[in-house]
């Protein structure tokens, strides 16, 4: 199961394994485009691809994923947004939904799969978040910090029971989560961009080596264990000073 499947990081993750040979279920709120993309990847790897037209910032259709995640062997938490403006202009029920997506969902469908998970004896969960969850740039870091936390802690949690949980923290991908939340980065460096396939490439390799959290790259390995170590007064001052920049992901 994988949500936030038609596009970007959650697309490449269906790929990759469909070509492994894994039935899929896709989870998105387009109906549209989940039915085109379930049918492309159906005919090109010969995997069932089922689809479950969901809105996770609405409870019913949470609950609704969280009980088809029950029966899954392999669970990719990839939903998300970002948000152009900072935390204070804007309006609430906005900043509402990034934490329901972001980290409800997130919290549901684990629980529900993670149990039958344990009580099998074996599956793998991977959630998405971002080198941003090290620094303090805003609610999607914040979220993103909690993604990290939560996943760390129920992997932990599942190590005996061999499930494993590993956690996806790239920096800038060139997708389009930007494209969709109107954020321009025409002046990034080339060098911070990464290539979703490779992302997920080794991202699934960890996984399968039961690493816990998986940064791709050198470049961000440094940037994030540099947002690890540092005094948080410095992390923060760094977030003050580029708290107009888009989130990573």
């Amino acid at each position: 199961m994988i949500t936030g499947a038609t596009s970007g990081i959650g697309l490449e993750f269906a790929h990759q394994l469909g070509a492994r040979g894994h039935h899929l279920v896709l989870v998105a709120p387009e109906a549209d485009r989940l039915e085109q993309v379930c049918a492309e990847l159906a005919g090109t790897y010969g995997v069932e691809a089922e689809a479950v037209l969901a809105d996770l910032s609405v409870r019913a259709d949470v609950a609704s994923v969280a009980e088809r995640a029950r029966s899954v062997d392999i669970l990719v938490n990839n939903a998300g947004f970002g948000l152009q403006k900072w935390f204070l202009d804007n309006e609430r029920a906005v900043e509402e939904a990034l934490l329901d997506v972001l980290c409800r969902a997130m919290l549901v469908v684990s629980h529900a799969a993670g149990r039958s998970m344990r009580d099998r004896g074996s599956g793998t969960i991977i959630n998405v978040a971002s080198v941003a969850g090290w620094v303090a740039g805003g609610t999607y870091s914040a979220a993103k910090s909690w993604v990290i936390a939560f996943s760390e802690g129920l992997a932990t949690e599942l190590a005996s029971a061999g499930v494993t949980v590993t956690v996806l923290c790239p920096g800038f991908v060139r997708t389009e989560f930007h494209q969709r939340a109107q954020i321009s980065l025409d002046n990034l460096p080339d060098a911070l961009w990464l290539d979703a396939r490779r992302v997920v490439r080794e991202c699934l390799t960890d996984a399968g080596e039961g690493r816990v959290i998986s940064v791709p790259s050198r470049i961000y390995k440094g940037l994030a264990w540099i947002a690890r170590v540092a005094p948080r007064r410095f992390v923060r001052s760094g977030g003050k000073l580029t708290q107009h920049r888009p989130p990573l992901r």
